[in-house]
């Protein structure tokens, strides 16, 4: 890195959330604004370092990521030793960097993060308790994003898993415990899931030689760049033999086996997506979840389950994952229609929303399903440009209902009249979740269904319904709680307060600015791709 290069700055991102957190607890209890202020500065800290990572990527054109690595956990072996090997260690490393396929959704998680901390104000009670917490969430978010290690991204997840569950029991709405302890009990199931997959890669693929002079040291790790390079080229490592293994290759993997953790990866990350019909433990955390949470939780969570699934799933089985193509395609296919049509059925404007996540995390599957640059490309644009839409629309839904007491559709009708720039602002995302050409939206979908055309074109022509129907339950919903004639008791209302409109004005410009300007993502992806997917894709799957 040039202007960054003696800081830490990959480090510094996630333990700035957990210094904030510290801040926090040290704060009195009553002070409610200080807590606030707290929050929101300490947001900020990762938000710009990831402004000025993607700045230096940029102008580096992406030639390589940036990584920092130190011995988190060495335990020496007791193993009879092998001629040559002279020693033997199990390492967990604290390893993080970024590259083309992590930065973007880091830059996301940092905005949104920081957005959600200005919404917060929607939090009536135990204030430092919620703040703690929610920097705690943001730690764990970044650690997955910025993880190179397995045992790291797992611990990072599990944390994420942890301050969710507190979040929405505490401070969620009537039913909150219940949507909690479902969240909980689905996401354990899809951890558990996880775990088995990443203890059997390590024990098959995750053995790493280091020489130094004469002497060799087989070392046992979960690092990324070790499991891709056993996994695609076992031919490096001809110097030791499987007869100096004592029979023994530990870096052959049988096809039964990779096959067996490609499912592994793809229930457990698609339960976290989710992917039907695993789903049903999210529509329960988007009603249930406060306004901040909720942003958090459709803008970034639901990203973190696709993003294992490309890092883990289509990077180190590509073999499996192509072969697989369609059955992905299938299920985004079913995602899209189904989550689109329950919900132009829905009468409340929340569930609307969390099956509206449901169908957009389709177009995604549909991506990967595309299995080529633009499909992919579309599949991650679609993640940046879906957090940022669904943490507006969660937003204003919250902001409504703080001065309306409702979200059930027939209630609710005329609201332009007392709330002019809300009502904009619900517009002007409902026109960006429809995918309406200059908002990033439109960039997404166009994207991913042309790479799913070229691999698939019948599955992207019946792709097209959903959007049809995105269309219709996006402009039935919005145009009722904007226009038609508004209940007297809403007449009196005020329009969005300063720490409300900062943040809704934020998200809209970057939908913005990426809708006219798609390239300041995509020319990170196609770095991406460039140096990491598409040498993968080459080396294993034939293309």
């Amino acid at each position: 890195m040039n202007v960054l290069s003696d800081w830490p700055i990959l480090s510094i991102m996630p333990a700035s959330p957990l210094a904030g957190m510290l801040i926090v607890l040290l704060l009195p209890s009553r002070r409610n604004r200080w807590l606030h202020a707290a929050a929101i500065i300490t947001t900020l800290v990762p938000l710009i370092l990831s402004c000025l990572l993607y700045s230096d990527f940029v102008n580096m054109q992406g030639v390589s990521g940036y990584e920092e690595q130190a011995a988190w956990v060495e335990v020496p072996l007791n193993k009879e030793t092998l001629e040559g090997v002279t020693s033997y260690k199990f390492i967990i490393q604290y390893a993080v960097g970024v590259d083309g396929l992590s930065l973007p959704l880091v830059i996301l998680t940092a905005l949104v993060t920081a957005m959600a901390a200005f919404a917060s104000v929607h939090v009536k009670k135990r204030w430092k308790a919620f703040y703690a917490w929610f920097l705690l969430l943001e730690a764990g978010m970044l650690g997955v994003f910025l993880a190179r290690d397995i045992f790291l991204f797992f611990i990072s997840f599990e944390l994420t898993i942890i301050a969710m569950y507190f979040l929405i029991g505490i401070w969620g709405y009537f039913n909150r415990e219940r949507a909690a302890n479902q969240f909980l009990i689905y996401n354990g199931i899809g951890s558990a899931i996880l775990l088995t997959a990443f203890i059997i890669l390590v024990n098959t693929a995750g053995f790493h030689i280091e020489q130094t002079g004469n002497v060799l040291e087989f070392i046992y790790s979960g690092n990324y760049a070790d499991l891709a390079k056993n996994m695609t080229d076992p031919t490096a490592w001809v110097n030791l033999t499987s007869e100096a293994l004592g029979g023994l290759n530990p870096f052959h993997m049988s096809d039964g086996m990779q096959w067996t953790l490609f499912v592994l990866f793809l229930v457990g990350f698609g339960i976290k997506l989710p992917i039907f019909p695993f789903h049903t433990w999210m529509l329960k955390v988007h009603t249930e979840a406060p306004p901040s949470i909720v942003m958090i939780h459709s803008g970034v969570l639901l990203k973190m389950g696709a993003y294992g699934m490309l890092r883990f799933g289509i990077y180190l089985f590509p073999e499996q994952a192509k072969a697989w193509a369609v059955v992905l395609a299938v299920l985004g296919l079913a995602n899209l229609l189904y989550g689109a049509l329950i919900a132009f059925r829905q009468k409340d404007l929340k569930r609307v929303l969390a099956y509206s996540s449901i169908s957009h995390m389709g177009i995604v599957l549909l991506g990967f399903a595309a299995f080529n640059e633009i499909g992919l490309q579309g599949a991650v644009f679609q993640l940046v440009s879906h957090g940022l839409i669904s943490a507006l629309l969660f937003l204003l839904v919250g902001s409504f209902y703080e001065r309306t007491k409702t979200t059930e559709l027939p209630q609710l009708g005329g609201l332009a009249r007392s709330m002019p720039f809300m009502s904009g602002m619900l517009l002007a995302g409902g026109l960006a979740a429809l995918g309406l050409p200059g908002l990033s939206g439109f960039i997404g979908e166009l994207l991913s269904l042309l790479g799913l055309f070229e691999a698939h074109p019948w599955l992207a022509g019946l792709a097209l319904l959903g959007i049809i129907l995105t269309a219709a339950y996006v402009l039935r919903s919005v145009l009722k709680v904007t226009f038609g004639p508004m209940d007297e008791q809403y007449a009196a209302a005020k329009d969005a307060r300063l720490v409300e409109a900062v943040p809704m004005i934020v998200l809209l410009a970057v939908i913005i600015l990426l809708g006219c300007y798609p390239s300041m993502l995509t020319d990170t992806l196609h770095y991406s791709y460039e140096t990491l997917i598409h040498p993968i894709l080459a080396t294993r799957a034939g293309g």
